[in-house]
């Protein structure tokens, strides 16, 4: 097995307490550090995010196997180009005003941040103006996610969406909607730019948005 392959098994198994450890074993062994993070780590996510979606992982192995990369990334972060490990982009993402939930948020952002986006999060109960005033504060976004678990507060994931498209700088970042209660014709009705069910697939549609 080579240290890549070595890299792969154990971010795909959340082996947390030694990919630091075979990371800068591939490091020193002369592996390419993009490599590592492209064929060891990002593919490693994909295949546990696959599984996810096919209803044979859950949502603790997708957790774990995503901390497991966090902690690799680390190692290799000053091996790598400046801008290589979140070479996307700027993702932003927050459960709506009133919502308090973040599990999903959570496993949301990981899964993110494991397809290449530098995640900003903000967390729970997040009204429209502190959307804007972190769009504003980084230039280089590129998503903006919104999240909630409760019926309730579905209005206002309405409401934030509508003062998103009205910013100048609309065209510049795209907006995805998800959470329990949400559908894609929801999200098409208040004017949303992609819909994902689930972690892994809000990875994907970050990712085909971006492009």
């Amino acid at each position: 097995m080579s240290k890549i392959d070595e890299v792969f098994s154990a971010v795909e198994t959340g082996k947390a307490k030694i990919i630091a450890e075979l990371v800068q074993s591939a490091i020193d062994a002369g592996e390419d550090p993009m490599e590592i993070l492209n064929r060891g780590m990002v593919s490693a996510m994909s295949v546990i995010g696959e599984r996810f979606s096919r209803g044979e992982a859950f949502v603790p192995e997708m957790l774990i196997s995503a901390r497991t990369m966090k902690k690799g990334v680390e190692v290799l972060k000053p091996y790598l180009a400046k801008d290589a490990v979140n070479s996307l982009g700027t993702a932003i993402i927050g459960t709506v005003q009133g919502d308090m939930h973040d599990i999903g948020k959570n496993l949301v952002a990981m899964m993110i941040e494991s397809a290449g986006f530098e995640v900003v999060d903000l967390e729970v109960d997040v009204p429209l103006e502190q959307f804007v005033e972190a769009i504003a504060a980084h230039p280089n976004v590129r998503i903006v996610a919104l999240s909630t678990l409760l019926t309730t507060t579905m209005p206002a994931m309405k409401q934030i969406v509508a003062g998103l498209n009205a910013l100048e700088n609309r065209d510049s970042f795209r907006i995805m909607v998800g959470g329990a209660p949400i559908t894609e014709e929801f999200a098409r009705q208040i004017g949303a730019d992609g819909y994902s069910p689930d972690a892994a697939a809000a990875a994907a549609l970050a990712k085909s948005l971006a492009s």
